[in-house]
């Protein structure tokens, strides 16, 4: 049955609610945006949602399970327009959705074997307790964001690193953001020569696994400052260090890369 037919799916805003978990306040506030608009509204004001919204609805949710954030889900759900669309979104996303259910059936079979082993007094490796812990929290908005053949790119040159290099690489990055922390805690300025070569280094950092021109590379620090879960790595060291990256990548972006 296709999703726009709407008569044995048709639910008014109290019910969605209830089915959802959702909020009736956060199912108006999704209309004010534009992100979900009800079938019709009735005389009384009372929203009611067809087949075909409560499909984007269920769109929308699976994102969010995904970590995307509000901000880019519109865009996202925008895209999948029809039926066909959205079956490929969702087989997507599924993907998503299986690779944790897997890694949390991983996750759980290494604390049954942590706990057995306390108790009978074994010993483990270490690679037997961090089994389950090497993740990609973000691979499915990844994937989403920039396409498959990138992400399989770039994983394939992180695992081409081995254990030894992805260390480097992680200890690079926290060099950047302490170096940022650092810059914005004594008020250098974006363009100052000292952040210039922190972004610079940023921009290296990037560049081992995907080579953003100017246009993207801008993007990409903008990002860091739109979504909350980015920001926090750099303004965790010194508020403002996120906001800094981005203006002085603007800069580097401007006189390197255009």
């Amino acid at each position: 049955m296709s999703t726009t037919d709407t008569d044995a799916t048709e639910l008014d805003i109290a019910q969605l609610a209830r089915r959802t978990g959702l909020t009736s306040r956060t199912l108006r506030h999704y209309d004010a945006i534009g992100l979900l608009t009800p079938a019709w509204t009735g005389d009384d004001g009372r929203r009611h949602y067809g087949g075909r919204e409560i499909a984007r609805l269920q769109h929308i949710l699976v994102l969010r399970e995904l970590d995307v954030p509000l901000s880019r889900i519109g865009a996202i759900v925008d895209a999948a327009p029809d039926d066909a669309a959205l079956a490929a979104h969702l087989t997507d996303h599924l993907a998503g959705i299986e690779a944790e259910r897997d890694r949390y059936a991983t996750l759980a079979a290494t604390v049954r074997r942590t706990v057995a082993a306390l108790k009978e007094g074994r010993p483990m490796t270490a690679d037997d307790m961090l089994d389950g812990f090497d993740r990609t929290p973000y691979e499915p908005e990844a994937r989403e964001r920039w396409g498959d053949a990138a992400v399989d790119t770039s994983n394939a040159r992180w695992d081409a690193l081995g254990k030894d290099g992805q260390q480097r690489h992680l200890a690079a990055h926290q060099e950047v953001v302490e170096a940022l922390g650092a810059a914005k805690r004594i008020g250098l300025s974006a363009g100052s020569p000292e952040v210039q070569e922190v972004v610079a280094k940023h921009y290296a950092w990037v560049s081992l696994f995907w080579t953003p021109d100017a246009e993207t590379y801008c993007g990409l620090t903008q990002m860091y400052v739109d979504d909350e879960r980015f920001r926090r790595n750099y303004d965790e060291v010194a508020p403002g260090a996120a906001v800094l990256l981005r203006d002085a990548a603007a800069i580097y972006a401007e006189r390197e890369l255009s």
